[in-house]
């Protein structure tokens, strides 16, 4: 018998431009591991996504348990927005690494462009520093150090 209340996370979703090319990057840059690839239209997912008429191109995604869902909208054909984290439900993702310059220094060689230079928001906190995908969605590295098992 199910109680209604949320019972954990399902997954992280980013409405995106173009479907292919940001699926290579969250594969080959950021290391997420492609699950599913799928399209979808009809009845059902316009009334999920509200909106009559609905085609959308659809990748879920990988990262160490972290499902990620990119969508390109076939149709209705959406626009793109300013994306400043200081915009009310601008969203972003930041993920964990052992050595953040060395993360930095191979990203950017790669091409990704950074808002800034890992810096410590306080002596307290971890380096950090926000980058951005393809269509500029804010995405976060944070030196966490090493696992440990």
């Amino acid at each position: 018998m199910s109680s209604g209340v949320i019972t954990g996370h399902n997954h992280t979703s980013f409405t995106v431009s173009d479907r292919e090319r940001s699926v290579a990057f969250y594969t080959d840059v950021i290391g997420f591991i492609v699950d599913r690839i799928y399209e979808l239209e009809g009845e059902a997912i316009e009334q999920i996504v509200a909106m009559p008429g609905a085609r959308l191109k659809m990748a879920h995604l990988t990262l160490d348990g972290f499902r990620l869902e990119l969508i390109e909208y076939l149709a209705p054909k959406g626009e793109q927005p300013a994306l400043p984290t200081c915009n009310v439900g601008v969203a972003h993702i930041a993920f964990n690494t052992d050595d953040l310059q060395s993360t930095y220094e191979t990203l950017k060689a790669k091409g990704v462009t950074f808002k800034g230079e890992p810096m410590r928001a306080a002596a307290d906190r971890p380096l950090a520093c926000y980058f951005l995908d393809p269509d500029g969605i804010t995405l976060e590295l944070n030196e966490m150090g090493p696992k440990k098992r």
